[in-house]
C-alpha cells in the first residue's frame, strides 16, 4: 500500500528570527495563508488516502501538529524522542511503516517545501512509485537548475530508463559546491538539483541501510520488535540514546547502487534560506519587500518588515528581518551561515530567550 511520510521536526535555524524553536518554518504562514506544513498535506491528498498520510516530528512539535492538522490521527503522528538527522527519523518511520505494512511503499517529503506545478508534481510521484514497484529502487526526484545555486545538493544523470517523465539512474550525488563548481555543474548539463524527496519500498530501504548503516539497522530492528507492545516508546528512547545520527543523503543515497532519479516539471523551491525566500516578495526600488518598509537609494535588499516601519537609506546588499523581538540585520552573502549563528547565540545565557 503507498504512505505518505511527511518530515516535520526540524527547527528552520537558517530562517531565524522569523523560524523560532517554538514556531519553526513548517508552521510559518509566509507565501499564502496556509502553512508549509499544512500545503504540503493538502498537496498529496490527492494521491494518497488521509489515513495512510503520517508525519515524522520531535515531541516538542507533537501537540502543534494535531493543532494544524486535526484531520490526521494521533497514531500517524511518529514522535522522535531527539533529533538524529534523516536517516534515523525516515528509518523509524520504515520500521513502524513495515511492522503495518510488509508492502509499505513510502513517498517522503518534507514539510517546508514550495511547489507550484500540482498535476505536475502528483504525475511525477506516480511514475516513482512505478519505478520503486519494477525496479526496487530508491528514486528520489530531481530538479533542473535555473542558477548556479551553492545551498543545494547536485545529482549527475547516468544511464536513462524507459520512462514517460525523464528518469535515469544516478550515477554520483554531489553535496553543496561553491559558486564556481555551481556555474561549471550548469554549463555540464548532467546535473539536477537533488530536492530531498524521495519514493522507496520500505523493505528495500532498510535492506540497503542495512549494508551501509548496519549499526543503525540493529538499532532500528531492535525497535522494530516492540512496536505496538508497552515497551515500544521506553525502547525507542534507549535505542536513540545509542544512534549516532546521519543524513540519508550521505548515509544511504550516496553509496547505494539502486538510486535513480525522476527530472521533474514542477517549479519547486526549498525555502532554506532568505535568499530563497525573497524570490516570493514583491519588487519595491530595486529590493525585495514584505511588511512595512519604505527604502530610498537603496538596492538588493531583502526586507521583512512587520509591524515597525523599516526605513532602508543608502543601503545594499541587506537582508533585513523584524520578528517583534528580534531585529537582524545581515549581509545577503551571510545568508548560509545562519546556522553558525543560531549556535553562537544559543551558547550565550543571556540570548537563549530569544531563540
Amino acid at each position: 500500500m503507498l504512505y505518505a511520510l511527511i518530515m516535520a521536526g526540524g527547527k528552520g535555524t537558517r530562517l531565524y528570527p522569523l523560524s523560532r524553536s517554538n514556531n519553526p518554518k513548517q508552521f510559518l504562514k509566509i507565501i499564502n495563508n496556509k502553512s508549509f506544513l499544512r500545503n504540503t498535506v493538502d498537496r498529496i491528498k490527492p494521491l494518497v488516502k488521509q489515513e495512510n498520510i503520517y508525519v515524522v516530528t520531535n515531541k516538542d512539535y507533537y501537540e502543534a501538529i494535531l493543532s494544524e492538522l486535526p484531520e490526521i490521527s494521533r497514531e500517524n503522528i511518529f514522535v522522535e524522542p531527539s533529533n538524529k538527522e534523516t536517516a534515523t527519523c525516515i528509518g523509524l518511520s520504515a520500521v513502524k511503516l513495515l511492522k503495518k505494512d510488509q508492502d509499505a511503499t513510502m513517498i517522503v517529503l518534507p514539510s517546508d517545501h514550495y511547489i507550484d506545478g500540482k498535476d505536475a508534481f502528483l504525475d511525477t510521484l506516480n511514475q516513482g512509485v512505478d519505478i520503486v514497484q519494477r525496479r526496487r529502487g530508491l528514486v528520489t526526484i530531481g530538479i533542473e537548475p535555473t542558477r548556479p545555486e551553492t545551498g543545494y545538493g547536485y545529482i549527475r544523470l547516468g544511464e536513462r530508463i524507459g520512462s514517460r517523465i525523464p528518469s535515469y539512474k544516478v550515477e554520483r550525488f554531489l553535496e553543496k559546491p561553491n559558486l564556481e563548481v555551481a556555474k561549471d555543474l550548469i554549463i555540464d548539463g548532467n546535473y539536477l538539483w537533488n530536492s530531498g524527496m524521495f519514493i522507496w519500498r520500505a523493505d528495500v530501504f532498510l535492506r540497503e541501510m542495512q549494508k551501509y548503516l548496519p549499526k543503525m539497522h540493529e538499532r532500528l530492528m531492535n525497535i522494530y520488535t516492540k512496536i505496538n507492545t508497552e515497551d515500544e516508546k521506553k525502547v525507542i528512547e534507549e535505542e536513540y540514546e545509542l544512534i549516532e545520527g546521519i543524513s540519508v543523503d550521505f548515509g544511504i543515497m550516496q553509496k547505494t547502487r539502486k538510486a535513480y532519479v525522476i527530472k521533474s516539471n514542477f517549479i519547486w523551491d526549498d525555502i532554506g534560506s532568505f535568499e530563497a525566500l525573497s524570490r516570493f516578495l514583491a519588487n519595491y526600488r530595486g529590493n525585495n519587500v514584505s511588511g512595512n518598509a519604505y527604502m530610498e537609494q537603496s538596492q538588493n535588499c531583502s526586507v521583512f518588515g512587520s509591524k515597525k516601519l523599516i526605513i532602508g537609506f543608502g543601503v545594499k546588499d541587506l537582508v533585513i528581518v523584524d520578528s517583534g523581538d528580534v531585529i537582524l540585520i545581515m549581509d545577503k552573502n551571510k545568508d548560509q551561515e545562519m546556522k553558525y549563528l543560531v549556535n553562537k547565540i544559543k551558547n550565550d545565557e543571556k540570548l537563549s530567550e530569544y531563540l
